[in-house]
């Protein structure tokens, strides 16, 4: 029997950050991981789909060249998808050994199996069997699978796919059909339509990206179908086999042939064997408060399997708030400060409040809206879709959403988490001087709007 003072259950972003800052804080720690260290979000998330958004990003702006002055055959310009794949394979490795070396440089115990929970101090791993003062529970979650027919003898052969095996696919579909409008589903759509594909987007609802502020959506609609890829709302698919997906679209009954088929409908929390624990579960998600803690003394959950946002830097914030309150640092998670980023063409960031929210809530406001096409160093890079647009509180002018749609918009949203960390007004951001020419310019422009003293709109 092996003891530790704390034992986690999971190596992604939440549990790995989780296990490196309880070190740091002179805790025993251990953790278990039952595939790869660096969870979904390292081995067939984030990163590996950021490797393949930059291998099409550069295609892209290849076979437009001619509009940067620049004579290049288009025709002549291929994807060798299979070296794409391998440059995504070349990343993920260091990246995970990487992640590898800093358990083991900061002296964490990494168990390698499936954990069973016996009670929240005993959990075991094959043979072993560990002791533990304190728990976190990081197992994350899967893709939900929606009972319709013939999906999941789909997902059996292959024709339907999930993220995870979509990004070991050794070509590039002639024909994609996305069942999901959220983020997974429209990234997707984004990646290979770039590289050739006919993507057809179907989305249950009314609208595609739930959350995101409607006047972006708007704008970035507006560029999907620019770039010909199909986002069909309201559809019902009823059936998925023989190649085919069938849906149902106001009333009518609509086919769509395919080569594959991903399937982005929601994810679903990793809560399996975890029944002994008894914790207290709300739409499936271990319930937490705003310190990590569950229903049950000594047991925390962080990142995916809490159902709160499914981010990873939230999940690594989670886990640096769970350790940090064992060791009597109460910093609790404030999720309205939590930023939230899209990788399409161009990019979706966003913090605080949508206008639809605020509207909801009933606070009294400003807005501010600064169209791309007004800043220099975007016209000089060929951007021509996307905005600035700053929320504010009518009295006060503090700052209380903004929403960037450009390329390179999840660099620039950093500037107004840490001004709304900071409780910034409006002002305070108009007043700092930003760099001539850059793209985070049009965030200082959006909050002169509000300031009432615009400048270049």
């Amino acid at each position: 029997m092996k003891k530790h003072e704390l034992v986690i259950i999971g190596a992604g972003p939440g549990g790995y950050v989780a296990a490196i800052r309880a070190a740091q804080l002179g805790i025993d720690t251990a953790v278990v991981e039952k595939e790869a260290v660096g969870g979904v979000c390292l081995n067939w998330g984030c990163i590996p789909t950021k490797a393949l958004l930059k291998s099409a990003k550069v295609y892209e702006t290849i076979k437009n060249a001619k509009s940067y002055g620049i004579d290049v055959d288009k025709d002549a310009v291929n994807v060798d998808f299979k070296k794409v794949m391998k440059r995504k394979e070349r990343i993920v490795k260091k990246l995970t050994n990487g992640v590898g070396f800093l358990l083991k440089k900061n002296k964490v115990t990494l168990y390698e199996g499936e954990a069973v929970v016996e009670d929240a101090h005993t959990i075991k791993v094959g043979e072993e069997t560990l002791q533990t003062e304190k728990l976190i529970i990081a197992t994350g979650a899967r893709p939900a699978v929606p009972p319709i027919e013939g999906l999941q003898e789909g997902l059996e052969s292959g024709f339907v796919l999930t993220s995870k095996p979509l990004l070991d696919i050794d070509h590039v579909p002639e024909k994609l059909v996305v069942v999901g409008g959220g983020v997974i589903g429209t990234e997707f759509a984004t990646i290979f339509n770039s590289f050739g594909s006919d993507v057809t987007i179907l989305e249950r609802e009314e609208d595609i990206l739930p959350g995101v502020d409607n006047e972006v959506k708007e704008h970035f609609k507006k560029k999907l179908k620019k770039d010909k890829i199909k986002v069909v709302t309201g559809a019902n698919v009823e059936t998925v086999k023989d190649g085919k997906v069938t849906y149902m679209h106001a009333d009518e009954s609509q086919t769509l042939e395919a080569d594959k088929v991903l399937l982005a409908a929601g994810m679903r929390p990793n809560t399996e064997g975890l029944e002994k624990l008894g914790l207290a579960l709300e739409e499936g998600a271990i319930k937490t408060d705003a310190l990590m803690r569950t229903n049950i003394e000594d047991v925390y959950a962080i990142g995916d399997v809490n159902g709160k946002l499914l981010l990873a830097h939230v999940a690594s914030k989670e886990g640096i708030t769970a350790v940090e309150h064992m060791k009597g640092i109460e910093r609790p998670m404030d999720y309205d400060k939590m930023p939230s980023g899209i990788y399409t063409f161009p990019e979706i960031a966003q913090v605080g409040f949508t206008e639809e929210e605020v509207k909801e809530k009933g606070i009294a406001y400003k807005k501010s809206v600064f169209p791309i096409t007004a800043n220099g160093k975007a016209l000089a890079e060929g951007q021509s879709v996307g905005l600035v647009k700053i929320i504010a509180t009518k009295e006060m002018n503090e700052v209380i959403g903004v929403h960037i749609l450009a390329e390179g918009a999840t660099e620039m949203i950093s500037e107004a988490v840490l001004g709304m960390t900071l409780e910034a007004l409006a002002d305070d951001i108009a007043h700092a001087v930003h760099p001539h020419p850059t793209l985070a310019e049009m965030v200082m422009e959006a909050a002169h709007g509000i300031t009432d003293d615009p400048i270049h709109i």
